[in-house]
């Protein structure tokens, strides 16, 4: 059957069945279900990389990066949204170091933390040092996670430029960074506290038991159905009374429905 052919039966146009079968190829290839992600967004965000590579249809694209690392590599990048940066909203992280942390710390000298969709690293090593300044570093546990592998490279090598520092506290600055050929490199204290993995949000299992976990700026891109699966998943994967850090356009309306309770702004803790 002609393409225009099926998009008769399906009743989609030519543009639209050829994204559908992307999708459908790419959740076989990959275990990625890009339905799960706002269509609008990701679907304008990857017309612009097929483009620019001068690929004349997504089926002609997806030939291309089953059979290229690069170009694989560079649609994950740009699929997975990776833009960080260390102490993003400093109230909150300050809110983190100076309440929630040292309540918790209270409780036990050793915590158990989750950086979901961590990008380059600058999330989990905001709370190294947080949890360092604390004296609770070498008794915690620090997991970061993201779907990325290539950004989980560029977080474990721990190298930023100038502008990522810009929240920093000037004292954490000194203490945790070293400047050399115009990057600025974390500590190797930090690098040796944090264990990265590769991991599906959507689809791969969860761990248990965290005292807190930070998922920021990364829900705003997923479809409803989408959110109300991982809101459930990261409330069952708290210790009763741990958090879950959000990103500050991520309010989670009704979070009884996940067990959850807001703790304070961006803050919300699992109550059963």
């Amino acid at each position: 059957m002609t393409e225009q052919g099926a998009s008769r039966v399906t009743g989609l146009s030519a543009e639209d069945e050829d994204f559908a079968r992307f999708i459908a190829n790419i959740k076989r290839s990959t275990a990625i279900d890009l339905s799960q992600y706002k269509e609008t967004q990701m679907r304008r965000r990857l017309t612009t990389l097929r483009m620019k590579h001068g690929f004349p249809s997504f089926a002609k694209y997806y030939e291309a990066i089953s059979s290229n690392t690069k170009l694989m590599n560079e649609f994950l990048d740009r699929m997975t949204i990776n833009v960080s940066e260390f102490w993003r909203n400093p109230n909150r992280w300050q809110l983190l170091m100076d309440k929630f942390f040292p309540a918790m710390l209270k409780q036990s000298p050793s915590l158990n933390v989750w950086s979901a969709a961590c990008s380059t690293g600058e999330e989990p090593y905001t709370i190294a040092m947080i949890l360092d300044k604390l004296g609770a570093l070498s008794s915690s546990k620090i997991l970061a996670t993201d779907l990325d592998e290539g950004v989980i490279a560029k977080a474990k090598i721990g190298s930023y430029l100038e502008r990522s520092l810009r929240d920093v506290p000037p004292d954490f600055q000194t203490k945790y960074f070293r400047k050399s050929d115009g990057a600025f490199l974390v500590d190797d204290k930090l690098k040796r506290a944090i264990r990265y993995q590769k991991q599906n949000l959507l689809t791969d299992p969860f761990g248990e038991q965290f005292d807190l976990i930070v998922c920021r700026n990364v829900m705003i891109y997923f479809t409803e159905d989408a959110k109300q699966l991982l809101y459930g998943k990261f409330a069952r994967a708290l210790k009763p009374g741990g958090l879950l850090f959000v990103g500050s356009t991520e309010q989670i309306f009704s979070p009884g429905q996940y067990g959850l309770e807001t703790a304070d702004t961006f803050f919300y803790r699992r109550t059963v």
